[in-house]
């Protein structure tokens, strides 16, 4: 007998074998019909999943109400959409179809070559196929007699996977539904019927397992909603998304570029952007000088000892570039973290407890080699700068100081406008190998950042097996104006560097012994290159007044004006304000128009009358024409914006894009 526990807390006993359905039809005939899935134990399960035939099991059932049920059924669609592939041409060779976050995509190996004018006929067969509202039905067969299904069906990738890839497995399931049989762990809904609206999204190429050198397949992308109103909401934030993708707006107002001869994932930035970056540097530098801490420099590339020391290499070997090979056996790496030389820093001479906290922060470059089919755009690369720093502190100064960190990256995060974030403490996981250190260290610093969160009032959330190899970590996951979620700032706690096995670090302390020191690893901004990224996408490349790269531009009614347009700029350009001005012999209206396609924040129109009155004409951005001021009021109003890094409403709205999904095939 199993003793089944609902989320309301009553508990119902039931005779073995019983499944999910079972449950929901003794609850009642309305939440037979509404489920679409359970989670048993915190699992996502089909309906048709036996409970354990004895013991207490957890159990929720999930219906169109939940985030698990929406996967559930993309995933089901993905098996639609596949199914009314292998309907409409020939030799289609599967690959894998998990969902994702927004959506869900499959892999296919087939001669025709698929494009977007294919879209409305595979939609249509799929609908096609829903209408029927045949039932998902799971098989499940010893692994000899799955590969042989897998055979007959001539479905090689699959019978590689299982060859290559299942071998733990002594069975191996199937989802069924008509004609089309495929390789699954699921789960799926019930029938078709429960999939509601949906739309393909685009089509690209996807190597077999990810390995460029195995075969490359044709990604069909795709998303569905329970509700047509949800999937139309999705579809719009996705044209939003487009009109602000960074890698568009970037080469339109000549921010950065990336060139083939450079290498791919390496950002040149051009003087607009390098204008963003520096000003974004300085801002961060003053509010490290405030709070103590001291800058250093180190270079780019180290012995490939210190890394082993510090465990970057070989723990991430397959992400870094390949070792430079010296004479004399010597080898070098490109530096893949800034933590293990600051850490040399430290030990570069005695230290004693008087000098803690230690503070050292840099803006150092770093290089990993990451696979060119993850690359994009400035948001994921091969070489960034990090806005690094590490502090060096005794056990009874960790959670000031990691209390001060946390509030420095919501002070810099604030100050963009970047409001909307939540905390997510990445913890180790106890049944995996790649963590290093002593367990009671792991449990001291997870503890430790916990109380300090807590104390901040900071909502958070806990998620095991996301720590860094050497400790747990906080990391700010910040919303931008049209819902999306990135991960930038990081603060990590770590008691295995400065630890015996790895650097030895050590302070004497007031009872003239040594001691080792903690080591607290930060950066608000995370990677220069992907929060600029982020910011261009968030601001859709309109950068409020105090971050612009030109802050204001002038412009002339007529070529009379020029004498005068220019002693403005003059004396705008010696408050420290970026300005430029346009003494093109256009028409007024065309000048305009440029700085409005260039994002400019405010202009300055002159005339003959401002001339011979000492004013300009503002016109704003966002608010348009705002009438004459003399250039001293012009000029105190700018700077009292700029002074207050004012961040304007003015940057899209603030709805989700949804849950994320999670992939389910084997």
């Amino acid at each position: 007998m199993v003793q089944v526990r609902l989320p309301d807390g009553t508990e119902k006993q039931f005779e073995s074998p019983v499944t999910p359905r079972d449950v929901a039809a003794n609850i009642g005939p309305g939440l037979a019909k509404a489920a679409l899935a359970a989670t048993v134990d915190d699992k996502v399960v089909g309906l048709d999943f036996v409970l354990p035939p004895e013991g207490t099991v957890r159990l929720s059932l999930l219906t169109k109400k939940d985030a698990a049920a929406l996967a559930v059924m993309r995933h089901s669609c993905a098996h639609i959409m596949a199914r009314a592939v292998m309907r409409l041409y020939d030799r289609v060779r599967l690959a894998f179809g998990p969902t994702i976050e927004g959506g869900f995509y499959y892999d296919f190996d087939l001669d025709h070559a698929l494009s977007e004018d294919d879209f409305p006929v595979i939609e249509a067969e799929m609908a096609r196929i829903i209408k029927l509202d045949e039932a998902f039905e799971r098989i499940e067969e010893p692994r000899d007699k799955a590969l042989q299904i897998c055979r007959d069906l001539e479905q090689n990738f699959k019978v590689e996977h299982i060859e290559g890839g299942l071998d733990e497995h002594e069975t191996l399931s199937f989802y069924r539904q008509g004609e089309f049989i495929d390789l699954c762990r699921g789960p799926h809904v019930p029938s078709a019927g429960a999939i509601g609206a949906f739309k393909l999204l685009s089509v690209a190429g996807a190597y077999w397992k990810g390995d460029q050198s195995r075969k490359q397949l044709q990604r069909l992308y795709a998303t569905a909603f329970f509700a047509k109103q949800d999937l139309d909401e999705h579809l719009q934030r996705i044209e939003e998304a487009k009109r602000r993708d960074h890698r568009v707006l970037g080469k339109q107002l000549d921010l950065f570029t990336i060139s083939p001869l450079v290498g791919a994932g390496l950002i040149l930035w051009q003087p607009k952007g390098a204008t963003i970056r520096g000003v974004l540097e300085s801002f961060v530098k003053d509010e490290l000088r405030e709070r103590g801490y001291q800058p250093v420099y180190t270079p780019h590339i180290g012995r490939i000892e210190l890394y082993e020391i510090s465990g970057h290499y070989p723990y991430y070997a397959d992400s870094q570039f390949a070792p430079i090979q010296m004479e004399q056996d010597e080898q070098y790496l490109l530096k893949p973290m800034n933590c293990p030389h600051h850490i040399m820093i430290y030990k570069a001479r005695p230290r004693s407890y008087r000098e803690l906290p230690l503070r050292l922060a840099e803006f150092g470059m770093v290089y990993r080699y990451e696979k060119s089919g993850e690359l994009s755009g400035m948001t994921r690369v091969r070489g960034f700068c990090q806005d690094d720093a590490h502090i060096f502190c005794t056990d009874e100064q960790v959670a000031d100081e990691f209390k001060g960190c946390l509030e420095m990256t919501q002070f810099v995060l604030d100050c963009l406008g970047l409001e909307n974030y939540r905390v997510r403490l990445g913890f180790r996981d106890p049944a995996s190998d790649k963590y290093v250190g002593d367990e009671a260290n792991w449990n001291r610093a997870q503890n430790a950042l916990l109380e300090v969160c807590r104390s901040l009032g900071i909502e958070f959330t806990e998620e095991p097996g996301e720590a860094a190899f050497y400790g747990p970590k906080a990391d700010f996951v910040v919303s931008d104006c049209i819902g999306r979620e990135w991960q930038l700032g990081t603060v990590q706690l770590d008691y295995n560097l400065p630890s015996e096995e790895r650097f030895d670090l050590e302070y004497v302390g007031a009872d003239n012994t040594p001691h080792r020191p903690v080591m607290i690893h930060r950066a608000p901004l995370g990677s220069m290159e992907r929060f600029m990224g982020v910011l261009i996408e968030h601001f859709a490349g309109a950068f409020p007044l105090w971050l612009a790269p030109e802050q204001v531009r002038i412009v002339t009614v007529s070529e009379k004006s020029e004498e005068y347009g220019r002693s403005v700029e003059k004396q705008l350009a010696a408050t420290g304000m970026r300005v430029t001005g346009d003494y093109r012999a256009e028409k007024l209206g065309a000048k305009i128009r440029d700085a409005q396609l260039e994002l400019i924040p405010y202009m300055m129109v002159v005339g003959p009358r401002d001339a011979e009155n000492g004013t300009v004409s503002v016109r704003d951005r966002i608010d348009g024409d705002l009438g004459a001021l003399t250039v001293a009021q012009a000029i105190e109003k700018l700077e009292g914006e700029i002074a207050a890094k004012t961040v304007r409403k003015s940057y899209g709205g603030n709805a989700g894009l949804g849950e994320r999904g999670a992939g389910n095939e084997y």
